[in-house]
C-alpha cells in the first residue's frame, strides 16, 4: 500500500471537555523551534534576463507538518517562488533551501534526486493523453527505475487516495477537470514524498471540485506531508482555515 507518515494520536472526540490550556507565544515557539524546516527562503530576489523581477527579498520557513497558502494576484510571484522550490527557476541572489539542500549548490543528478522527494501539482494537470489514469500515475515511478511489482504496490493505494479507483484504466479526455486534477495529485504522492507543491491547483475548477482537492491536501497533511498552495482565492482560503503567506508585487506583505 502507498505509506503515508503514520498519524500521531488517536480520533479526538469534538464533544469531549478540553483538557488542555492555552498554549503562551514562548511555548508556541519553543515547540515551533523542535520540529524540522523543510523549505527555508532567506533574503531570495528573482531577476528574469529582461530585467523583470519575480521575486524582491523574500524570507519564509515552513516547517514539517505545515500547510500554508500563498495568496496573491496573478504575476505576483507565486508561481515563481514555487519554481525555485523544486528546482525549475534559480535564485538570482539569496538562498533556497529544501529538505536541508541548499538548490543554487544542487545540479544533476542531485537535483533529480531531491525532485524525488516532492509532489508537484500544476494548475492545468500536465497528463499525458495516450496514457490511462493508472499509466499517468505510474510513469513517475517507471522514470524512477521502481521495480514493476513495486509500481503495482503504489499506484491503487494512491488512486484510492483521491477517489479514483473505478477509473483507472480511463483516459485523461475521459475525465471531468476536476478527476484530471485528483489523478495529477495521485501522480504527484505515489512515491510518498514528504513535501508537495501545489500552484494554483483549483484555478481550472468549479468550486466543488475546487473542495474536493484541498480535502484531499488536507488529509494528505493531516498524515504529516508538508504541503504549500498558491492560489487566488480567498474565499477558498478562508474556508481552508490555514496560516496564509501574501505576495504582492515579488514581495511578502
Amino acid at each position: 500500500m502507498l505509506k503515508l507518515p503514520a498519524k500521531i494520536g488517536s480520533k479526538i472526540n469534538p464533544s469531549a471537555p478540553s483538557t488542555t490550556t492555552p498554549e503562551t507565544s514562548e511555548e508556541n515557539n519553543t515547540k515551533k523551534s523542535a520540529r524540522s524546516v523543510i523549505v527555508k527562503l532567506e533574503n531570495v530576489r528573482k531577476t528574469y534576463a529582461n530585467g523583470a523581477v519575480g521575486l524582491r527579498d523574500v524570507s519564509i520557513e515552513l516547517y514539517k507538518g505545515d500547510f500554508k497558502f500563498i495568496t496573491g494576484h496573478s504575476g505576483s510571484g507565486k508561481s515563481t517562488l514555487l519554481k525555485l522550490l523544486y528546482g525549475a527557476e534559480q535564485a538570482t541572489d539569496g538562498d533556497v533551501i529544501v529538505n536541508g539542500f541548499n538548490l543554487s549548490s544542487l545540479k544533476g543528478n542531485d537535483l533529480a534526486m531531491l525532485r524525488r522527494k516532492i509532489g508537484i501539482v500544476f494548475q492545468d494537470y500536465k497528463l499525458v493523453p495516450k496514457r490511462t489514469v493508472s499509466e499517468n500515475v505510474a510513469f513517475v515511478l517507471m522514470a524512477q527505475g521502481y521495480t514493476y511489482k513495486e509500481i503495482q504496490r503504489r499506484v491503487q493505494p494512491a488512486l484510492k487516495m483521491v477517489g479514483l479507483l473505478h477509473k483507472a484504466d480511463c483516459f485523461p479526455e475521459e475525465l471531468s477537470g476536476g478527476e484530471q486534477q485528483r489523478t495529477s495529485i495521485a501522480r504527484a504522492i505515489v512515491n510518498t514524498p514528504p513535501l508537495v507543491l501545489a500552484d494554483e491547483p483549483t484555478g481550472n475548477l468549479d468550486p466543488d471540485n475546487a473542495w474536493q482537492v484541498i480535502k484531499i491536501l488536507k488529509k494528505l497533511n493531516s498524515f504529516g506531508v508538508t504541503v504549500l498552495l498558491t492560489t487566488h482565492d480567498e474565499q477558498l482560503v478562508r474556508a481552508a482555515n490555514h496560516p496564509v503567506l501574501h505576495l504582492q508585487n515579488g514581495y511578502i506583505v
